[in-house]
């Protein structure tokens, strides 16, 4: 019995994969180039599929081939390195420090940064104790030009003139939804360029003046230690 074409092109694309991963995974084992010979017995590949597959694995720059023909990472591999790096330590230092303001009676805090010219991604999301809240989700995009964080990243991108129009702190009422208010502050890495944004987000009511004024204060600390724990500089010791 013939299997159907869709079947067979599944199959086989899974396993294409497998055998890529296998392969950049064998590379990235070693600490010095491997040779064809070496990555056959590695992975228990035949030469030719070996090249085979390599060959993608290079134009999507995961593995280069060496001038003595042996092989390593290429540049995108090590560009995914630091991005996972990048984000494990974004988590691990900021996200102790939204459920530090959450413990304090804040609202929702999370954590955005850039993702295109129109919108901003929820990277880091920790809800807060009270029983109405607003709608924002890990991986959510929200638009880069209204809400206190979207504008404040914004203005941090755009030259120093905005930035310093901005401040260390901004406020929203009702702008991004009717209804639901914020207040954020920036965080810098080590290249003093903004890396994102801490929000303190929820129903526009509960936004009195001493609310914000409190999560104002609340907000911009937890963003100056964020940027101290990631090697930037708060912008009054700059």
């Amino acid at each position: 019995m013939s299997r159907t074409p869709t079947q067979d092109n599944s199959t086989d694309g899974v396993a294409a994969v497998e055998r890529a991963l296998a392969i950049v995974g064998a590379v990235a084992q070693r600490t010095d180039p491997i040779t064809l010979a070496d990555l056959s017995r590695a992975t228990g590949f035949y030469k030719s599929t070996l090249l085979r597959l390599i060959a993608s694995l290079e134009k999507a720059a995961l593995v280069v081939r060496r001038a003595d023909g042996r092989y390593a990472l290429g540049p995108y591999a090590h560009q995914l390195g630091r991005a996972y790096e990048a984000t494990y330590r974004l988590t691990e230092t900021i996200l102790p420090l939204l459920q530090g303001l959450v413990d304090k009676g804040t609202e929702s805090a999370s954590f955005h940064v850039y993702h295109d010219a129109q919108s901003r991604v929820c990277v880091l999301r920790v809800d807060s104790h009270h029983s109405t809240l607003d709608r924002i989700r890990v991986g959510d995009l929200l638009p880069l030009d209204k809400g206190a964080a979207g504008k404040l990243i914004t203005a941090y991108l755009i030259d120093g003139q905005a930035a310093a129009q901005a401040g260390l702190v901004l406020t929203s009422m009702g702008e991004r939804d009717p209804n639901c208010a914020a207040v954020a502050s920036p965080v810098f890495g080590p290249d003093d360029d903004i890396c994102g944004a801490i929000s303190l987000s929820g129903p526009k009511e509960r936004f009195s003046p001493a609310a914000v004024k409190k999560m104002s204060k609340l907000a911009q600390e937890a963003a100056a230690s964020a940027t101290q724990a990631l090697g930037g500089r708060w912008p009054s010791s700059r």
